[in-house]
Order: structure tokens, then C-alpha cells, then sequence
């Protein structure tokens, strides 16, 4: 069982080694399936109902619960040939969208911030 996204890429890289993928895993084509991913976990979605997208149906959340996999597997895998730790990277994205998102002014506010000016 894995218990971090290191030990996931490396489970990745074990994986990918076994099969002799790793010739097809380039960031350009990791990319590309990677979009085809959320493609397929957008579906899953599209003709539901706000409220029905909160409540999934047994079926229908296994189905997203593998399309969650199968995006998250391909982004480690990324993030992994490309060297990015993506939780640093999340949180320095997270800290940034903290200084670019003042609560007392965006709090129930959908509307995009500017960018930030060094």
C-alpha cells in the first residue's frame, strides 16, 4: 500500500519498467492521455444536475472514483519525469492564491483576481 506520492511515482516507475512503457512516456504524450482522462471523468458529470453531482449514484461513483485514479496516476507519473514534487507546487500555488484572494474581498465571489505584480 502506498502512503505518499513518492512512493506512488516509484510504484509508477516499477510499473512502467515491467512493461517497457517508459519509451512511451514522454510529458508530451503523458500529457495527451492525461487530458483524455479528465475528458472521460468529465463525462461522467455532464448531464447531471448540481445536486446530483453532490449525491452520486452507487455506479456512477465507482466509475468516477477510477477516472479520479487514472488522472491522478498520469499526473504523478508527469510530475515524476518532469521532477516536480507536486505537493511543493501545490502549495506554493495554494500560498500564492492566498495573496491574490483576499477573503474580505473575494468571500462568495466566483470573480478571478488579477494577476499578481512583483
Amino acid at each position: 500500500m502506498t502512503t505518499d506520492l513518492n512512493q506512488l511515482a516509484v510504484r509508477l516507475q516499477d510499473f512502467a519498467s515491467a512493461r517497457n512503457w517508459g519509451q512511451f512516456h514522454t510529458p508530451k504524450n503523458l500529457v495527451m492521455a492525461l487530458a483524455g482522462e479528465v475528458g472521460e471523468l468529465v463525462a461522467e458529470f455532464q448531464w447531471l444536475t448540481p445536486e446530483q453531482s453532490k449525491h452520486l449514484e452507487p455506479a456512477t461513483f465507482d466509475r468516477v472514483r477510477s477516472e479520479l485514479a487514472d488522472v491522478s496516476l498520469y499526473l504523478v507519473r508527469l510530475a515524476d519525469l518532469l521532477d516536480v514534487d507536486l505537493i511543493e507546487a501545490a502549495n506554493a500555488k495554494l500560498d500564492e492564491n492566498e495573496r491574490r484572494y483576499d477573503p474580505d474581498l473575494y468571500r462568495g465571489s466566483a470573480r478571478k483576481a488579477p494577476p499578481l505584480t512583483s
